[in-house]
């Protein structure tokens, strides 16, 4: 038997392929992929890899009941298929099937459509289901391009088909033409399916790691989940979608000659579509027997076998049927079939003859099972590499004839895959009754993907503002802003409108060293600020950071005070400027009334500051005390400054235009130069102040309360201070991410996100940081990050999880970016009307995290504005450090002023 095989082995050895050959063709079927999902490059790719517009794979969750047809095959079949989810899946199936007569396959289009909706409405009446409305999948086993689901421009027919007049057109539009005629029956064609992708889906509905379909039948294909963002062909980069590959066209181009041999080019040659679906006639169970008949035709001529002696039937084209091939590589009882099957064959075979033939057999159906490995294996390289993991841990479904008959070839076709791909751990998992089951799946798939999208539009359409929605919240914030300004109705009035006694902006003559101090956080700053005026004007700061322990923040105002001292006296130590009594000005962030610019009466802590005795006490008076209680130098204490004030000087000092300031960071506020006639609550009409506006408490008063959502109730019920901030809330980096997760909980509850179940960590409040929702709105950043950032929360999600987490992100900065412009909108009207101008230009200093940090908030903020205050020309102007430069700038205008003032 040895001596046998060797001499078959000698005469095949271009058939036998090494692994090397097999890491080859990897290679070559990886490359061919890119080529064919690059739009340029597509066209003149043999892999064509079409878009099938399936996104997503069972989830287990789908329920209901689908009506699926299944043409491709010899046979044409009809299934209801009844899908439940009550607590474990479960799926029910009825089919009938009706012949497709060579008449219909080989007449016109319209007849072939017209016997499948004829053959549907004689199911639905066996079944007496006409009088209810199914949604319908359609399997079509054929090569189609796809713009959307429900749709599929015909290539060509492939296999037996030959319907006139449907190549090139749309074949679910035909079925629906077909189907009007049918007035009894409701349908609704939801997906057009190929095989391939069916049995993908069917698969993946028992093992939800399914993401390759194979099929290994009378024809090969493969399809499998591709990240949108490498697919040139269909708009779009969020998830993933299910790509074709059509693979058994790979070497049209000539790229397998190499490996092709005389007997592959001799069955191309007789075959229907000559030099076409080269890789497929390598591979199928349509030619794999044909491809022995003209080797053992060859090898009798050549007196190798059957002592050179032929048969009529050896010599006729499809005498060798897959089957012959299967029956004879039978363990045991191969060798017996083979003289059976060749002596059917008119053929007198001696016991040597049927080892050679078996051999024969092996070596073919052996190539066919290599071939596909080979392709296999670059498709599960290509996802591994996509998922950017060391190891892939995958399902492929399988179907088709030869892989389920042929009693070796699953086995070996295993097992070349683990070799060729080691770092995957692959299950193959076999696909019951799977094209017309799998077109159900993808329905059924399709339907719950529409329910799912209702409910998620409901949820974030109150996130949506519409222009009219916006102008209200212009008018009512111009309206707060007047009462704020009135004597009569400031102590009422939500937004505090208060005066900062800073009467100017930089005018490039400041000059001097400066001493700035900022406290608003954990750390506090001491900077010694030098100033330049001139040609060559210039700012240079030097700072420390000194850290505030808790038992500070939270003891006695004498205590912080001290502390505070104490690190201003290390810094003038640091610095050596001990001895010099300069200007300071003190970066205060905490809300203060002034009475004038070296005053400021604390309002209230916040930020986790709770130290005693300051609350409705002087700040500079108890910084003067701390001084002299220490007794080591003097400072010469000019202005309390608040940062918004300090980020418009800060800009100010570069822009002459600059006469707004806007935070949008952790909290959110602005501060502008109003005319001194309009504010009535400070003596004096004559020139201009700086109004800080605290317009974080706009809407306090329930103004617009018809914008916020339960959502946004919930987070402030939650807050540290329910009722107040409420614009803050709805707009600051400090509520967005809290927002967020009180959506994803409710989109859970819905069983919308992570599989229904709510987890420990997204039931913690503050987790979701709205660092997160910047990181997770990057147009850079793959889903695959999106996930790796919503696994660091604890937060195991799926493709479908995390985009919509990132369009609940999105809407809620993006309605925060909108608020924050339409407010922005107002002052700057305010200006312009107070201007009486026809056309205003002017700059907004801005500084913050949520501007500076979040893609798209800036660009949201800056075009809601212009929308909204069309006759204002406003340039936005970023602020460097408006705490530090800011209050030393404030302190050098104040001295500039009071110099005037003096003289």
């Amino acid at each position: 038997k040895h001596s046998h095989n060797q001499a078959v082995d000698r005469y095949l050895y271009h058939m036998r392929l090494s692994d090397d050959v097999l890491l080859d063709l990897m290679a070559r079927f990886q490359a061919e992929m890119v080529k064919g999902l690059a739009r340029d490059t597509n066209p003149t790719a043999t892999l064509k890899m079409l878009p099938t517009f399936v996104r997503s794979i069972p989830d287990g969750t789908e329920k209901g009941e689908f009506l699926a047809l299944d043409l491709g095959g010899s046979r044409f079949r009809v299934l209801k298929v009844k899908v439940s989810e009550n607590g474990k899946q479960n799926v029910q199936m009825e089919s009938q099937i009706y012949p497709t007569p060579k008449e219909i396959i080989h007449g016109s289009g319209t007849d072939l459509f017209q016997y499948v909706a004829d053959c549907l409405a004689d199911f639905m009446e066996t079944k007496n289901i006409k009088h209810k409305k199914f949604p319908l999948g359609f399997t079509l086993s054929f090569p189609y391009i796809q713009r959307k689901l429900e749709e599929g421009i015909l290539i060509s027919w492939t296999k037996h088909f030959k319907a006139r007049g449907v190549q090139q057109t749309d074949v679910v539009k035909s079925l629906q033409k077909a189907l009007r005629k049918h007035q009894d029956i409701d349908v609704d064609i939801l997906a057009l399916v190929n095989d391939t992708v069916g049995t993908m889906m069917t698969c993946g509905y028992d093992d939800q790691r399914c993401e390759v379909g194979v099929i290994i039948g009378t024809g090969t294909n493969a399809c499998y989940m591709e990240e949108m963002s490498n697919i040139d062909l269909v708009e779009g980069d969020e998830g993933r979608m299910c790509i074709n590959t059509e693979w058994g066209a790979f070497g049209d181009d000539a790229s397998l000659d190499d490996i092709r041999t005389e007997f592959d080019k001799e069955i191309d040659l007789g075959s229907f579509n000559p030099g076409k679906q080269l890789f497929e006639k390598m591979i199928s169970g349509l030619y794999l027997g044909e491809l022995v008949r003209i080797i053992l035709l060859k090898m009798t001529r050549e007196g190798l076998l059957f002592n050179g002696k032929l048969s009529t039937a050896l010599c006729t084209k499809g005498k060798i049927e897959t089957k012959h091939i299967a029956a004879m590589e039978k363990y045991k009882e191969g060798l017996s079939n083979t003289k059976e099957i060749l002596m059917e064959l008119g053929l007198a075979p001696s016991e040597d003859d049927c080892i050679a033939v078996q051999h024969v057999c092996t070596v073919v159906s052996f190539r066919s099972a290599n071939l596909c490995a080979a392709a296999l294996a670059a498709i599960l390289t290509r996802l591994r590499e996509n998922k950017k993991v060391a190891r892939l841990r995958t399902t492929v479904g399988v179907d088709g004839t030869l892989y389920k008959i042929h009693p070796q070839y699953a086995k070996r076709l295993h097992k070349v895959v683990r070799r060729l791909v080691p770092n995957c751990d692959v299950r193959f998992l076999l696909s019951e009754s799977g094209s017309g089951k799998g077109a159900a799946m993808v329905t059924a798939v399709a339907c719950r993907l529409l329910s799912q999208r209702k409910q998620i539009n409901e949820v974030l359409s109150l996130f949506k503002i519409t222009k009219e929605n916006l102008i209200g919240v212009k008018n009512r914030m111009r309206a707060e802003l007047e009462y704020g300004l009135k004597k009569e109705t400031h102590p009422v009035a939500t937004v505090k409108m208060l005066p900062t006694f800073v009467y100017g902006t930089p005018d490039g003559t400041e000059n001097g060293k400066f001493l700035a101090l900022d406290l608003g956080g954990t750390n506090f700053r001491v900077l010694l600020v030098k100033i330049r005026s001139g040609r060559s004007k210039s700012v240079r700061m030097y700072n420390k950071i000194f850290a505030i322990p808790l038992e500070i923040m939270q003891g006695t105002g004498e205590e912080l005070f001290d502390h505070i001292v104490q690190c201003i006296a290390d810094f003038l130590e640091y610095m050596g400027i001990k001895g010099a009594r300069l200007p300071l000005g003190f970066t205060f962030s905490f809300p203060c009334r002034q009475a004038c610019i070296d005053k400021g009466t604390l309002v209230g802590w916040t930020k986790g500051f709770k130290a005693t005795d300051c609350e409705g006490e002087d700040v500079v008076d108890m910084l003067r005390e701390a001084i002299k209680r220490r007794n080591e130098f003097d400072l010469d204490i000019v202005a309390v400054v608040n940062d918004t004030v300090g980020t418009m000087m800060t800009c100010g000092y570069e822009d002459s235009n600059c006469e707004i300031g806007l935070i949008a960071g952790t909290g959110s506020n602005v501060c502008y130069m109003e005319d001194m006639r309009n504010i009535e609550i400070v003596e004096g009409d004559e020139g201009k102040m700086c109004i800080n506006t605290e317009w974080g408490g706009f809407g306090d008063n329930g103004c617009i309360d018809n914008l916020r959502t339960k959502y946004d109730k919930e987070v402030d019920e939650g807050s540290l201070n329910p009722g107040e901030q409420r614009y803050e809330k709805m707009t600051s980096g400090m509520y967005l991410g809290e927002i967020v997760r009180q959506i994803l909980i409710d989109l859970t509850k819905q069983g919308l996100l992570f599989r229904g179940q709510i987890s420990e960590r997204l039931r913690t409040r503050g987790i979701f940081e709205t660092k997160f929702l910047s990181q997770i709105e990057s147009d850079r950043l793959v889903l695959l990050q999106v996930r790796r950032i919503l696994q660091q929360l604890g937060l195991d999600s799926t493709c479908d999880d995390s985009i919509i987490v990132k369009e609940v992100c999105g809407s809620v900065s993006k309605r925060a970016a909108q608020l924050c412009g339409a407010g922005l909108a107002a002052i700057v009207e305010k200006i312009r009307d107070n201007r009486k101008l026809e056309h205003l230009k002017t700059t907004v200093g801005v500084d913050g995290t949520l501007y500076k940090l979040h893609p798209h908030f800036s660009r949201i903020l800056q075009e809601t504005v212009k929308e909204l205050a069309p006759q204002c020309d406003v340039t936005f102007m970023l602020s460097e450090d408006g705490s530090g430069k800011g209050a030393a700038l404030i302190t050098a205008v104040a001295k500039r002023v009071h110099n005037v003032a003096e003289n």
